[in-house]
């Protein structure tokens, strides 16, 4: 096991520094640049901002130093946009108010997805699967941008459940969660019943049941293990996205969070906030599927002789 944990930290690593360089490039490589305002800088002021910043430096030596930068210091860099803040003062802002959003939306998405399902594959054939199956359909096939508002129609200005924008209590937690979660909650419960069907007809299910254990046993303590692995596979990147995804639903809630930042750094060319996201959505991406990886030892025991 610990050969395989050194092995994928090193394809972690790996992986993660080529992200940094093709981002890097990249981002050097697009027209305009953080300090093109509507009224042209001075060429002395300019000349003093790009030393400042080091931009005046070749592109390699530029590469050199914010490389060196993030693995000694974890430095992301300073923002072109605010000269007193920097890439990390930014993630510290909003990265609490993101996690937890992701982390609200992740719950509705399992319990959803796993409870619909369990119920599509125990109730094959029947009006539940179909109506699980339908809501899966209906999840995946509504945007968030779509969804957000009409939650927000419905439930915040007519009916008056919820408050439609801000972060600031559980109440205000409900509407963006459910946007956010749909979309994964219809993929899980789709992926749930698919497993959980493979599973069924698997030889070790038939001998649990003729052995006369009862339904709920051979259920819980035979089928769901075998049947959440793809689900388990879908969590990685799953999460990572929920953290990273929640752009549109930040800006529809107004929520304080990544997005935000995120945003306002493409609209302002503010190339080293940028750029910090990128790299950190990436090593969240990474890390998720590391988990994933981890925890298929423990769920799967296949896995551990292989």
């Amino acid at each position: 096991m610990l050969r395989f944990l050194l092995q994928r930290l090193v394809g972690v690593l790996l992986v993660l520094w080529v992200i940094i360089t093709l981002s890097f490039f990249l981002m050097r490589c697009a027209p305009g640049g953080p300090f093109d305002l509507e009224k042209p800088l001075q060429p002395d002021i300019r000349i003093n901002i790009e030393k400042k910043y080091h931009l005046n430096e070749p592109l390699p030596a530029q590469y050199f130093r914010y490389v060196t930068d993030i693995i000694l210091h974890g430095d992301l860099g300073p923002s072109y946009r605010y000269s007193d803040r920097s890439v990390n003062d930014f993630i510290r802002e909003g990265l609490p108010y993101t996690m937890q959003l992701g982390f609200f939306a992740l719950m509705v998405a399992l319990t959803i997805g796993l409870s619909m399902g369990l119920a599509a594959a125990l109730r094959h054939n029947t009006r539940w699967d179909y109506l699980a199956m339908a809501f899966a359909i209906l999840g995946v096939s509504i945007p968030d941008f779509v969804l957000g508002p009409l939650l927000q129609l419905l439930f915040g200005i007519h009916l008056k459940w919820f408050p439609i924008a801000g972060w600031e209590g559980f109440r205000y937690f409900i509407l963006p969660s459910v946007t956010l979660g749909s979309y994964y909650a219809a993929s899980i419960a789709r992926l749930t019943r698919g497993g959980m069907l493979e599973v069924t007809l698997q030889d070790y299910i038939r001998t649990a049941r003729a052995k006369g254990l009862s339904e709920p046993v051979v259920v819980l303590r035979h089928m769901i293990r075998g049947g959440i692995i793809p689900v388990i596979t879908y969590l990685g990147p799953a999460t990572a996205f929920l953290l990273s995804g929640s752009l549109v639903v930040e800006k529809i809630f107004q929520i304080p969070g990544l997005g935000r930042h995120f945003v306002n750094s493409a609209l302002n060319r503010d190339y080293t906030v940028a750029l910090g996201m990128v790299i950190f959505f990436s090593a969240l991406i990474l890390v998720f599927n590391l988990a994933v990886d981890l925890l298929y030892l423990v769920v799967d025991p296949r896995m551990r002789k292989k």
